[in-house]
Parts: C-alpha cells; sequence; structure tokens
C-alpha cells in the first residue's frame, strides 16, 4: 500500500549542510515536498512560529543552543504556537544518558546517525500512524514517555506500575493495558 506523504510538512534543524542535503533528498523519495531547513535553532524557532509544520527533525548537538533547548523551546515556551509538534531527534550520540536526556526534554522518536531511510520511514509512519498522550506536570510537558508493549503487561512482579492490571485479570485484553 502507498503511502501519500504529499502534503506532510517537515522542519528539519542542522547545523550540517550535508545531513541537511541526505535528510532533504531521503524525505523527497518519500513524496514529502514541503521541507523547511535551519542551521540555527533559534531560526528554526522563528520558523515553527511564523509557518506551520506537522514534524520536526532535529540534530541533537549545535553550537550555542542545542538539540535539547530547542525541543524544550518547542514544547514549553509561552509563544509556541504548536507544543504537541513531533520531534524526531537525529544524533550520532546514542548512549542511554543521552536518549534518556531527549526523551525527558520532549521528544517524541530518537533515531541514531547513520541514519537510513528505512530508519526515516519508520519514525515519521510512527509518530503519524501512532501519535502518543501527551502529559504535563510541573516538571514535564511531552509524549508519554512509557511505551505500551503487550509483552510488558503480562508482568505481575513488585515493580509494575501502580493502576496497572495484568493481562489475566482482563480476560486476556493485552490492549487494555
Amino acid at each position: 500500500m502507498a503511502v501519500d506523504f504529499s502534503r506532510v510538512r517537515v522542519l528539519i534543524v542542522d547545523d550540517n549542510g550535508y545531513m541537511l542535503t541526505i535528510l532533504r533528498t531521503i524525505l523527497h523519495g518519500f513524496g514529502i515536498k514541503q521541507i523547511h531547513e535551519s542551521r540555527d535553532p533559534a531560526d528554526a524557532f522563528d520558523l515553527v512560529r511564523s509557518d506551520s509544520v506537522d514534524i520536526v527533525i532535529t540534530d541533537y548537538q549545535m553550537d550555542i543552543l542545542d538539540g535539547l533547548d530547542f525541543v524544550r523551546l518547542v514544547r514549553t515556551a509561552d509563544d509556541s504556537p504548536n507544543p504537541l509538534v513531533p520531534i524526531i531527534m537525529l544524533t550520532a550520540y546514542s548512549e542511554r544518558s543521552k536518549v534518556v536526556q531527549a526523551r525527558d526534554a520532549g521528544v517524541t522518536e530518537f533515531c541514531c546517525k547513520p541514519i537510513t531511510a528505512k530508519e526515516m520511514f519508520a519514525k515519521i509512519a510512527a509518530v503519524i500512524n501512532e501519535p502518543r498522550p501527551f502529559i504535563r506536570t510541573k516538571a514535564y510537558f511531552g509524549p508519554d514517555r512509557r511505551r505500551m508493549d503487550p509483552e510488558d503487561s503480562k508482568y505481575k512482579g513488585d515493580e509494575r506500575r501502580k493502576g496497572m492490571k495484568s493481562v489475566a485479570s482482563q480476560g486476556g485484553d493485552a490492549s487494555a493495558a
């Protein structure tokens, strides 16, 4: 089944011109025609405020304002027009601490460089087809950081999240967990 991405508007934020070219080529290959690019996160935030975008793809490490600061701006700034926009973090930093920092900043999906078209397609399809609910607390605003895996719902031990029912007590329907 073919997917029509022709109306999807994407903003790429990366200070590396070569990476911008690679991502633009991949996105054009998917049929995405409306692509905004920025090498500066501050300018990218101005683009978010002035143009409607459906998905943001941002690098992690950039000068002055990094990708995490940019994500926090989009999620929590008073003048952010779309704090719910899906944000895909793209980075060469794949250690767990960086992934956790990105998640805690409000990133929707995380991709490691070098990126493949297959992985980027999967991340874009995920943010479109499987949007996650957003959570607002005093310390966090962004997509729900918990992933509901049917296999996880089978766990019945002491570490199970409070309020979660096991599959056995729900008559076997893991989707209700």
